[in-house]
């Protein structure tokens, strides 16, 4: 318990809390920014197993602010790179590494293995696929999103609360694809990534409040948050309910 004991000393979690922690098991989609604090924190905070799902190559690009990579490990895959550095941080966590598309062929599969799926995406048609195979394998969804000094998180279908179609109903959004890439502050992939573990955390600890039916939103900068209240629909549940897997 020496790795722990700054954690367990605190009464909302102690030693039980870190062995429901030890038992947990999070699926997290996408290892890029979000992925990166997500993946580090969840990892050293002592998550039995993490499931990392991501089929693209390190850039060097990407080192402004995915955080968990190297310079030597540039055209490397990100899933098994990241698997690599987070054995080193914590040897006691399994660490699953999954280095391809997150799709309809796998995603329903994937989620039932898990207690919680933590989405680190930068697109809605991931985050819509990862809404549906949460609601009908009954599982926890924390969604994150970032663009420039902005970012948002909520926690989607806990206790078959609110989902992602009851913030964002429609799913024929249409993506720029010649758009140039928005930019993003380094410091706020690690930022909002930090806040999606302090969810997982404190659900899988029950202590606090978290997310569920609210979308919390950041600004850096004003240093502003605000958080606004999402309506459970029993039509964005009924459409999530609705998707059929191409297995």
């Amino acid at each position: 318990m020496n790795r722990y004991s700054r954690q367990t000393i605190l009464a909302q979690i102690g030693e039980q809390g870190q062995q429901q922690i030890k038992q947990s098991a999070v699926l997290l989609v996408g290892a890029g920014g979000l992925g990166s604090a997500v993946s580090l924190y969840l990892t050293a905070a002592g998550i039995g197993k993490i499931g990392i799902v991501d089929a693209d190559v390190v850039n060097l690009h990407n080192l402004q602010r995915q955080v968990l990579y190297q310079e030597d490990e540039i055209n490397c895959s990100k899933a098994k790179a990241a698997k690599n550095r987070l054995h080193k941080l914590n040897s006691e966590v399994e660490i699953v590494d999954y280095p391809f598309f997150f799709d309809e062929t796998n995603a329903i599969d994937m989620v039932k293995q898990y207690d919680i799926v933590i989405d680190a995406t930068d697109n809605y048609k991931s985050r819509y696929l990862i809404n549906d195979a949460c609601v009908q394998a009954d599982k926890t969804f924390i969604y994150g999103a970032i663009s420039e000094f902005y970012g948002q998180i909520a926690t989607f279908n806990y206790k078959k609360g609110a989902t992602y179609r009851c913030l964002f109903p429609e799913e024929d959004i249409k993506e720029d694809k010649t758009k140039s890439p928005t930019g993003v502050f380094g410091v706020l992939p690690g930022i909002i990534g930090c806040l999606q573990v302090n969810e997982a955390l404190k659900i899988i600890c029950k202590y606090g409040e978290n997310l569920a039916d609210k979308l919390f939103s950041l600004d850096l900068l004003s240093n502003r948050s605000q958080i606004f209240s999402i309506t459970p629909s029993n039509e964005g549940r009924s459409r999530s309910m609705e998707r059929r897997w191409n297995l």
